[in-house]
């Protein structure tokens, strides 16, 4: 059970400002609710230390809103990926506190103001990744991170790159978000002593199949510590390396 929401309730039973039948009605939600179309995970916090992420897409404004606020009661931070401005602006009604970030196509609710731990750095080839690479460094910010922005440094103008090294010192782990034949990855595992977190995009033209080619470089890669997520999964890399950052503490 999630450990603050159950605080919660405690303490608004001790006010008066809820009833025990009410109480329970609440906690018979855990560990999970299920809304008919979907069953939230509300333990997912306690087991894997940040609540269940929305993928919106395939899904309806009116469902994906009812997830989130569903969350939103039971969790802290929320994330939800892959969404529209017209699913944001259903929550939002009921939510004020929810934010739409129209570029890597989020809504997030931060309510955890706890004290960031390690520091990931988000590294992107060019500007057309960024929204794959803002989808990363987002997502790492609500695990609890901090971030460092590293963009436009591509293989193809490598010096931009090499006059940022010194970034990289700070970092726990570090996230390279690359299309067309991603070779990035590869460059900057071969310079640090760092994990890397490849995230191949479907940037590029049409031999590089939508994100096939830099995926398939990503894999084989010859610099060694680089671990390889989907294609345009910018909320896989920061689950990833909020993993990593979390085991070495």
């Amino acid at each position: 059970m999630n450990r603050s929401y159950l605080k919660r309730i405690l303490e608004q039973v001790e006010n008066g400002s809820l009833t025990a039948e009410e109480a329970m009605s609440k906690l018979k939600h855990l560990p999970y609710e299920d809304l008919g179309f979907a069953k939230v995970d509300h333990h997912r916090a306690l087991r894997n230390g940040f609540p269940e992420v929305i993928f919106c897409q395939g899904k309806t404004v009116e469902q994906v809103t009812k997830i989130f606020l569903s969350l939103a009661e039971n969790n802290t931070n929320i994330i939800a990926t892959r969404a529209t401005e017209a699913m944001y602006q259903n929550i939002v009604s009921s939510c004020p506190e929810a934010r739409f970030h129209s570029l890597p196509k989020l809504i997030t609710l931060k309510k955890d103001n706890s004290e960031t731990t390690g520091t990931v750095t988000v590294v992107s080839a060019g500007t057309a990744d960024l929204p794959v690479a803002e989808e990363a460094a987002i997502c790492t910010e609500l695990m609890g991170h901090k971030v460092i922005r590293l963009y436009d440094v591509g293989v193809a103008g490598i010096h931009r790159l090499l006059d940022k090294q010194q970034q990289f010192a700070a970092s726990n782990v570090i996230i390279v978000v690359a299309g067309m034949e991603g070779a990035l990855a590869s460059v900057v595992a071969g310079l640090v002593d760092k994990p890397v977190i490849a995230v191949p995009t479907s940037v590029g033209y049409g031999a590089s199949f939508n994100g096939l080619a830099a995926l398939l470089t990503m894999l084989n890669s010859c610099a060694s510590g680089i671990g390889v997520v989907n294609i345009d999964n910018g909320y896989g890399a920061a689950a990833l390396a909020s993993s990593i950052v979390k085991t070495a503490r």
